[in-house]
């Protein structure tokens, strides 16, 4: 071979290789940059569903309808190799939030880490609220609206069970595929071990029989309770009553009592009606929980504070506090003072509390109707 014709196919063989190089660094700059840059689908609420079966051509299918590119399915499949997901995606719903980058949601996709929603139940709810709130949490799998409370304990594995203040008030985080039915299982779970904890270190002496009346009466200090500094007095008014034979006395069982018949007012009617949650006729508590009380409440009712309270209402000063008194006597000086403030404008938040005297005038926003006399 001449040294001419050398010399051209060494030039072509250098030319080939700086041709590979480019091509070579182009291609490791392109997926580079594909790796770690923002999805084009990224956007806030975005977000898809690896579901069972899904293979991860599946996976691209989605990515495409979700805004991204099918020319870079490459790209896509060979940082999957790289990252471990292609063989091992994880079942659930991944986000496309803004920021998002391919390599953040093949990693999320290969270890599972799926978006977490979250359904508080609040205290002082009753059944009827928590299962209107279920009904309408997404995407929560509603196994539960056709069935009437007493075939939803059933299928909760309660059956007999009253619904009624069975579920803690907590923050319960689920998934896409989860049911409501899942999520009332762990909060009925919750209130058994919490109402566990409370009954066995209970104070001594308490005029309580069991874990269910333990409950109830928790269910009424929750409704009572406008300060958290005064749940543990306000159990203790209860626990005293009940040690003294009188009645409980206390509105909100009587709201619950009236349930979708209640339109915001308590009326003599209502005070003097026979029925099992009219605290101002029947002695002791009512047959079952009327609200759905938190950890807090528990603790109140098993370690009530000491003294001989019986009685309370409402400041009406803002504060959401109480007036406690010993005595009948104490406790009418205490709702005059309150009368005093709302004839003069003062008064702010209704008159609550336990029986107040037969004088008194409740504010129109008021649930206490006036009732009650001196044991």
């Amino acid at each position: 071979m001449s040294r001419k014709r050398k010399s051209r196919f060494g030039w072509i063989f250098v030319l080939s290789a700086l041709l590979v190089g480019a091509a070579a660094y182009w291609a490791f700059d392109r997926y580079a940059g594909f790796a770690d840059a923002p999805l084009a689908s990224a956007k806030t609420d975005a977000s898809i569903v690896v579901a069972r079966g899904d293979s991860f051509a599946s996976v691209l299918g989605k990515l495409h309808a979700a805004g991204e590119s099918p020319a870079r399915d490459m790209e896509w499949r060979l940082l999957a190799r790289q990252l471990g997901t292609a063989g091992h995606l994880q079942v659930g719903e991944y986000a496309l939030g803004p920021g998002t980058t391919p390599r953040d949601l093949l990693v999320r996709m290969r270890d599972g880490k799926v978006i977490s929603r979250r359904f508080t139940i609040v205290e002082g709810w009753n059944i009827r609220q928590l299962r209107a709130a279920l009904a309408k949490a997404m995407p929560l799998e509603h196994e539960t609206a056709a069935l009437d409370d007493a075939a939803l304990m059933a299928k909760l594995g309660f059956a007999g069970q009253h619904p009624e203040g069975r579920f803690l008030p907590e923050t319960y985080l689920y998934t896409r595929g989860d049911s409501d039915l899942d999520v009332l299982a762990r909060a009925h779970a919750a209130m058994q071990q919490a109402l566990d904890e409370a009954w066995k270190t209970r104070a001594p002496g308490l005029p309580l029989k069991s874990q269910d009346e333990a409950l109830t009466l928790a269910s009424i200090v929750e409704k009572e309770t406008g300060v958290a500094e005064d749940r543990a007095r306000i159990a203790g008014v209860f626990v005293n009553r009940i040690a003294k034979g009188m009645r409980l006395e206390t509105d909100p069982t009587v709201v619950y009592g009236l349930g979708t018949r209640y339109d915001g007012n308590i009326r003599k009617r209502d005070l003097q009606a026979d029925n099992p949650y009219n605290t101002y006729r029947i002695a002791g508590l009512p047959p079952t929980p009327i609200s759905m009380p938190g950890k807090a409440a528990l603790q109140a009712v098993t370690h009530p504070a000491p003294g001989n309270v019986v009685y309370f209402v409402s400041s009406g000063d803002g504060s959401g506090r109480s007036l406690f008194a010993a005595t009948y006597a104490e406790h009418q000086a205490n709702v005059r003072a309150y009368l005093a403030r709302y004839r003069a404008g003062l008064a702010k938040g209704p008159l609550t509390g336990t029986a107040t005297s037969d004088d008194a005038a409740p504010a129109p926003t008021s649930t206490t109707t006036p009732a009650g006399s001196p044991p």
